[in-house]
């Protein structure tokens, strides 16, 4: 059992720095020109997209990526438990 939390949390971790690495990418390259933006709004978008529609509108301020990061790091305190 211990390989699975390994790679769960391996996953997670994953996961979290890909959202995080789209936050930071946001603010270099709001128009996702450059490859890597793009790659890494395509792999979050699936995820971001429901959480961004489920939350109230904020105007021009997306919430989305700090819920989904929450939500990650909830899962990772967890799986470190379990």
């Amino acid at each position: 059992m211990g390989i699975v939390l390994v790679v769960i949390q391996g996953f997670v971790v994953l996961a979290w720095l890909i959202v995080l690495g789209r936050v930071l990418m946001s603010w270099i390259d709001p128009g996702t020109q450059r490859p890597i933006s793009r790659t890494l709004f395509r792999w979050t978008e699936p995820v971001l997209a429901p959480v961004r529609r489920a939350l109230p509108r904020t105007g021009s301020l997306d919430l989305s990526p700090l819920v989904v990061l929450l939500g990650l790091g909830i899962l990772m305190r967890v799986v470190q438990v379990g």
